[in-house]
């Protein structure tokens, strides 16, 4: 068959359908097809064989793990707190896909505004609750500055937006490494204890806002047992952080409503054929601005919340190392780079932060050797590499 590309007449229509009866029918026949699928067919198509493929994996750990010693209730606490640090990040990600920016490989940038919003929250003297909440406030007009000439730029380089995030993300996180060490900081329990000045590269959140958010409403099933005078077994190791699990519910409720707006339905025109938003009376600059201010203040609110959690501020490289498991996890839950909902978001951070913590812990106890740090390096990496090449069908 000549490869030679068809000229099409589309003023001659038996021409041009006689040329469109040569083309094979599986792309024509693709709605036909799914309404002969089977109730099992269509849930498998709609879910995503990768997604299904990575399920089965995590439930044959949780299968795993009484047959080589490991506890279930304490690795599914580890997964829902897990899931309550990262799941604002990941959901920074949606305004941007929905624009058309693509994914948010400048992560880094919103959690400079967020690191900026919890040191300088620290140096004020705010302590306890408030030091969050000031946290917070703070960092808002840092996001909102810094998202916008992030927005600007991305709006002259249409098209290469991916590509440049990652160089944004790189450069800012490297000039903050230079002015942590240069910022007029003087907190004692942040600089270096010798020059009294310079942020160390950890900084403990005791006696601020560490575990604000999930010791609220905390359910402790252990400390249940222990004030009602029963024994709740295995159970009793289980502890959900109900507050950061609120604020999660909260912001993805709030991100879908907005969704559904005038202005969110603009956005997503925006993202999925500009060309018609912009006939349509729609400012694609201005729309794209704003998706890229939500993202970063998400990200700057979801890197406070992953301190308040881990209990550590984390400085200087540290931005960077979220990035990817970011990316990936939206991408693993089914979203595409012009397309993402919440439950991509749910999704896509309970399988990745589930294999991510239960495969070193389960293939360490049945080799029975310290590889930990090795396979979840393994794990995580190829977990990336799958999401990030991994082919979704979409036109902007």
């Amino acid at each position: 068959m000549s490869n030679k590309k068809k000229d099409y007449n589309l003023n001659s229509p038996s021409k041009f359908t006689d040329e469109m009866k040569t083309i094979p029918p599986a792309r024509r026949l693709t709605a036909q097809e799914k309404t002969q699928m089977s109730p099992l067919q269509a849930m498998v198509a709609s879910y995503g064989l990768p997604r299904l493929l990575i399920t089965g994996f995590l439930l044959v750990l949780f299968i795993l793990t009484p047959f080589v010693d490991v506890d279930l209730v304490t690795q599914i606490t580890n997964i829902i707190n897990r899931f309550s640090w990262n799941a604002v990040l990941v959901l920074a990600m949606v305004p941007m896909i929905h624009s058309g920016c693509g994914l948010n490989f400048g992560l880094p940038l919103a959690i400079i505004c967020g690191l900026l919003g919890s040191t300088l929250s620290i140096q004020f003297g705010f302590t306890g609750p408030l030091s969050f909440v000031a946290a917070v406030v703070i960092a808002t007009p840092f996001a909102i500055l810094l998202g916008g000439g992030y927005g600007l730029l991305l709006n002259r380089i249409k098209g290469g937006e991916m590509m440049i995030a990652t160089y944004v993300g790189f450069s800012v996180m490297s000039f903050f490494c230079m002015m942590w060490l240069l910022l007029p900081y003087s907190a004692p329990t942040m600089v270096y204890g010798l020059s009294a000045s310079g942020l160390r590269p950890t900084i403990s959140l005791d006696g601020f806002y560490n575990q604000v958010l999930a010791g609220f409403l905390e359910i402790d099933f252990g400390e249940i047992a222990g004030k009602l005078g029963i024994s709740l077994g295995a159970l009793e190791k289980l502890v959900i952080p109900t507050g950061s699990l609120l604020v999660f519910v909260l912001l993805a409720f709030l991100m879908w409503a907005f969704l559904h707006t005038k202005t969110g339905t603009a956005m997503t025109a925006v993202g999925s054929n500009p060309t018609f938003a912009r006939a349509a009376g729609i400012n694609v600059d201005r729309t794209r601005m704003l998706s890229v201010i939500m993202s970063t203040w998400l990200g700057a609110i979801g890197i406070l919340i992953y301190q308040q959690g881990f209990g550590f501020i984390q400085l200087y490289n540290a931005p960077n190392n979220l990035t990817m498991p970011t990316v990936a996890a939206i991408l693993i839950g089914g979203a595409s780079v012009n397309k993402a909902s919440i439950s991509n978001v749910i999704i896509g951070t309970i399988l990745f932060q589930g294999i991510v913590t239960m495969t070193p812990t389960v293939m360490n106890s049945a080799i029975h050797m310290d590889m930990s740090e090795v396979i979840r390096i393994i794990v995580s990496q190829g977990m990336i590499l799958y999401a990030l090449t991994r082919k979704v069908k979409g036109s902007k």
